[in-house]
């Protein structure tokens, strides 16, 4: 690996964007890129792992230097950052270039000999103390050590065939012809799993609506729905739209779908990409509290993707790692009482709900199922499903669904 100077000063400016500025990583990355067009793949790929590398291991890193390992990370000043730049880069080459850029460094041999020997897990998995022993508290100490082990990997780049335009037969062959290898995966029939990662946003078959980049975890939530076409289905907190677009395809464009959100830019977004998808059967709405009323016992099928702390996919977004803090996570679970408490209501009788998260903790998951079937015993659990990324290797998720006996 040769290191260049620019790629190395960019990595240092994603990291003052996310260390100092609090900007979340991707969109700091997403930012480099912006002022890079020159930038090819390879060197925008270098760039994005890399930072993403640094971000997920910045305490351990901090503790290999000798800096303090406070989760208030206050030692983000642009000399710390550099300097945790050129120890990441050292750890991997055991030499660097005679820069001035990373500022005083210990030997490889000192570096090697700390950043090996972490005295706390907190700190081997760079995670904030509160979020260790938060952690701890839902899973216990050996299944949360498990899941940030698995989380503070790269994680793999999955695709979701579009079954309204190609099969995945035809998909596979056409990415190999672009120079795309992919695998089938078990368990999720509508999932491709890159061999090697790339820019596939630049492909043809993306450009045409052929596939969605969309992790393997995540494409088990809209067929776990279990709806069908003809039916009118309700996706309350939509977003982007992946699951949204997932549905279409399960229901065959048949029926119809009301993509919900408080964010028009995301509804303006999913729309976007229900046009490249081929996708007919979704109208969006804005929520507002006149909205919820005038769909009430009108859906057969509800999804609630809620808000949540984001704890399944900490790989994906290694900065939340300290943006999960105690008032945070309160405010996330009040988010998702208030949407059991109103949006169930869209649901008519005999339909059926899914509530999911992104999440690994009990207190987002299966308690507040719990509270709410407490709450409203005209809803029974028919099922729930926790996936785990030290055992299925995609993104964690939770989903329980729930089917509305009576008024």
């Amino acid at each position: 690996m040769r290191l260049h100077r620019n790629l190395i000063e960019g990595i240092i400016e994603v990291l003052q964007s996310v260390f100092q500025d609090r900007i979340y990583s991707d969109k700091a990355i997403e930012s480099i890129f912006k002022r890079n067009k020159q930038w090819g793949v390879r060197d925008r790929a270098f760039v994005a792992e890399h930072s993403y590398n640094i971000i997920r291991n910045h305490k351990r890193l901090r503790y290999a230097l000798g800096m303090n390992t406070r989760d208030e990370l206050q030692e983000t000043h642009t000399d710390a950052l550099r300097r945790m730049t050129g120890a990441y880069f050292m750890l991997l080459l055991k030499e660097l270039p005679a820069w001035d850029l990373f500022g005083n460094l210990p030997s490889y041999e000192q570096l090697h000999r700390r950043y090996e020997a972490p005295p706390h897990p907190s700190i081997a998995y760079s995670v904030s103390d509160w979020l260790w022993q938060y952690g701890c508290r839902q899973m216990g100490e050996a299944s949360w050590q498990r899941e940030l082990d698995a989380m503070n990997r790269q994680a793999d780049v999955f695709l979701r065939v579009n079954s309204l335009k190609t099969s995945m037969e035809e998909l596979r062959e056409r990415l190999l012809q672009e120079g795309f290898a992919t695998e089938a995966v078990e368990g999720v029939p509508s999932a491709l799993k890159l061999a090697a990662r790339g820019n596939v946003f630049r492909t043809k078959a993306f450009q045409e609506g052929l596939f969605e980049v969309q992790d393997a975890g995540s494409q088990r939530i809209a067929p776990f729905l279990e709806a069908a076409p003809g039916m009118r289905v309700i996706d309350a907190c939509a977003g982007g739209g992946g699951k949204t677009l997932h549905l279409a395809a399960l229901m065959q464009n048949k029926g119809h779908i009301i993509a919900m959100d408080v964010e028009s830019w995301k509804l303006k977004e999913l729309r976007k990409r229900a046009r490249r998808n081929g996708v007919f059967n979704v109208e969006t709405r804005l929520i507002e509290s006149k909205t919820l009323k005038r769909l009430y016992n009108s859906a057969d099928r509800l999804l609630l993707d809620v808000p949540c702390s984001g704890s399944g996919v900490l790989r994906r977004n290694p900065d939340a790692k300290w943006r999960i803090t105690d008032s945070f996570m309160e405010e996330v679970k009040a988010k998702q009482q208030m949407i059991l408490e109103h949006y169930p209501q869209m649901l008519k009788v005999g339909g059926k709900m899914v509530y999911a998260t992104c999440s690994v903790f009990a207190e987002e998951n299966r308690k507040q199922i719990e509270e709410f079937l407490a709450l409203n015993p005209h809803f029974e659990l028919e099922a729930e499903e926790l996936l785990l990324p030290s055992f299925h290797g995609w993104d964690g998720f939770y989903m329980a669904r729930l089917r509305k006996k009576s008024r």
